[in-house]
């Protein structure tokens, strides 16, 4: 099995630094671009069918991702990102009476404490690590390869299992949007072959992937 986790493409609100979580928030035209970018690389890649979040902003980047490609896309809920409940729409950089909790889920996520509304980081934890199990053990999916597209926080608590480093639940940065990650798994025991691949070039003018 071969699993290929994505994050979705730039969104208005990821542009304007503003909080996403479960607003249900569509690309941009920049992030349209990225996730058509990205499907270009992924061409020949023999996906035998797609699990997107539910929310437009992935299934957007799912149907960029496929081109013309006829294959099944699911949905599944335990993959939508983490809800910021109250905090939603809130600009990172006006962030006034949400400073510290902004503070905390970026610098020190174990001391977050979800806002009226919110989910905890082990709450996402716990259900994204329930998807990513079922995956794996699903015996008649052992030869399959999967294109899975999510979120940034909810990719990053997805694949806390494989993080050996001392680097915390940011795993050094949040994801960028459009990154790859790659899982390779056969009867349950999988490795990450690949992180956070991206095939575009980055704003620093650096070229990755």
């Amino acid at each position: 099995m071969k699993i290929y986790i994505v994050r979705h493409g730039e969104t208005p609100w990821n542009a304007q630094h503003r909080v996403q979580g479960m607003a249900d928030v569509s690309l941009n035209e920049n992030g349209i671009e990225l996730a058509k970018i990205t499907g270009e690389a992924l061409r020949d890649i023999p996906f035998d069918f797609v699990i997107s979040s539910p929310l437009t902003r992935a299934l957007e980047t799912a149907r960029c991702l496929l081109g013309d490609r006829k294959i099944p896309l699911y949905t599944d809920e335990r993959i939508r990102e983490i809800s910021f409940g109250v905090m939603e729409g809130v600009s990172l950089v006006e962030n006034g009476e949400f400073a510290e909790t902004f503070r905390q889920f970026f610098k020190d996520p174990k001391e977050y404490q979800p806002p009226e509304g919110g989910e905890s980081l082990e709450e996402v934890g716990r259900r994204t690590g329930d998807f990513l199990t079922e995956l794996l053990y699903k015996e008649e999916w052992e030869d399959a390869t999967i294109l899975v597209v999510s979120h940034g926080c909810a990719l990053r608590a997805m694949l806390q299992r494989f993080y050996q480093d001392d680097l915390g639940f940011w795993h050094g940065q949040v994801p960028p949007n459009c990154c790859v990650n790659i899982i390779e798994a056969s009867h349950g025991e999988a490795i990450l072959a690949a992180e956070d691949q991206v095939y575009y070039k980055m704003q620093d003018g650096e070229q990755k992937a």
